[in-house]
């Protein structure tokens, strides 16, 4: 892999594993934490479609594929980075992979995010998709700080 085909992010919660597990594989908590509306939980083999509340996105749909559940362990899926112009059909292209990492630690629960397989993307996106997410991510994973936190 090269240094733009994965982004890993990691923080330590102050927060039990149990909290943090619950706020990422609950599609609900994700959802809300996410700005979107799932249309049913996360269930290994199982695709879930997503709608964007912001009324600037509202009109895109983002599929998530959930691959693995290990409770209060790891959970990842599959989907299309950065998918954002509505007139493509991202469905033809490969997907990436995000997997969450949890594990205790002193204080709290160490929380790894790793998304990888930007290097199949097709070329002509790859670039933004991967800096786009990248950015993502950095808000993501304070967003999930807040959230257990508070």
């Amino acid at each position: 892999m090269t240094d733009t085909d994965k982004i890993e992010k990691e923080l330590l919660l102050r927060a039990p594993k149990t909290r943090v597990w619950r706020a990422l594989s609950d599609a609900e908590e994700f959802g809300s934490r996410f700005g979107m509306k799932m249309d049913g939980p996360f269930e290994v083999g199982h695709s879930v479609q997503a709608r964007m509340k912001n009324p600037k996105y509202e009109h895109l749909s983002v599929e998530f594929e959930i691959e693995r559940m290990d409770p209060e362990d790891f959970f990842s899926y599959r989907w299309h980075p950065y998918a954002m112009d509505a007139n493509i059909d991202y469905s033809k292209e490969p997907t990436t992979l995000v997997e969450f990492q949890l594990e205790d630690a002193p204080g709290g629960t160490l929380l790894r995010v790793i998304e990888s397989g930007f290097d199949q993307i097709p070329a002509g996106r790859r670039a933004e998709a991967f800096g786009m997410n990248s950015k993502g991510w950095s808000s993501q994973v304070e967003n999930i700080r807040r959230y257990v936190e508070d």
